[in-house]
C-alpha cells in the first residue's frame, strides 16, 4: 500500500458507505496510520491509498504513540457554525499548500473499527482535519477550495505532478482507468 499523488483518478472516485470490518480491514487501517506517520501527516483517507471506502484516519499529533488515534468509518458532517480560514497541504500533494476557509466548529457521526459509534463535537484542528478527510471521500480536494489567486501560485506544481503521474503510467507503474475503476468496483463488492 502507497499514498497517491495528485492526479491519481481514485483522488477523484466518490466513496461507498462500509458494510463490513474484518481483519482485513483492520490491518489496512494500521497500515494507513504507518504511512501518514512517514509521511509527517495527521489524516489519511481510504481513497488516498487506492481504496473505494468511507473511512478516514486522523492522530492530530502527527506522531505514532501520541495524541489520539481515530478513524471515522461512514462519517456524516452536520451543524457547522463559524468560519476559519488556515493554509493546508495533503499528503496527495506534498509540498503543495493552500489558504482554506471551512467551519470551526463541527459536528460528526460516525463508527470506529469496533462498531462503535461516534458521536461528537469538533473544534480547531480536528474540526479541520475532518472536514478534509471528508472531503477526500467525495472525491473533493483541498485546491478545489483555493482562491483563484491561490490555484493560479501552484499551477505549475500541480502540472509537475500531472508530469511526473503520466511518466508513470507509460511506463507501466500505474495501471490505466479502466482497471483502476475495475479494482475499486471488485472492492466495493467485497466491503460496501
Amino acid at each position: 500500500m502507497e499514498i497517491v499523488h495528485f492526479p491519481h483518478p481514485t483522488l477523484r472516485h466518490k466513496s461507498k458507505p462500509l458494510k463490513k470490518v474484518n481483519q482485513a480491514l483492520k490491518s489496512i487501517v494500521q497500515e494507513m496510520f504507518d504511512l501518514m506517520y512517514a509521511a509527517r501527516g495527521i489524516g489519511l483517507a481510504a481513497n488516498q491509498v487506492d481504496l473505494p471506502f468511507q473511512l478516514f484516519v486522523i492522530n492530530t499529533s502527527g506522531e505514532k504513540g501520541t495524541g489520539e488515534e481515530l478513524v471515522f468509518i461512514n462519517p456524516v458532517i452536520s451543524n457547522p457554525k463559524g468560519t476559519e480560514a488556515a493554509d493546508e497541504g495533503c499528503l496527495s500533494m506534498p509540498g503543495i499548500t493552500g489558504q482554506v476557509s471551512r467551519p470551526s466548529t463541527i459536528h460528526v457521526s460516525a463508527f470506529d473499527l469496533n462498531g462503535n459509534e461516534i458521536d461528537m463535537t469538533a473544534t480547531g484542528l480536528l474540526a479541520r482535519a475532518i472536514q478534509h478527510e471528508s472531503d477526500h471521500l467525495n472525491g473533493v480536494l483541498f485546491i478545489d477550495r483555493v482562491s483563484e489567486s491561490e490555484m493560479k501560485q501552484i499551477e505549475l506544481e500541480l502540472e509537475e505532478f500531472a508530469l511526473e503521474f503520466s511518466a508513470n503510467r507509460n511506463s507501466g507503474q500505474i495501471p490505466a482507468d479502466d482497471t483502476i475503476k475495475k479494482r475499486l468496483l471488485d472492492l466495493e463488492n467485497e466491503y460496501c
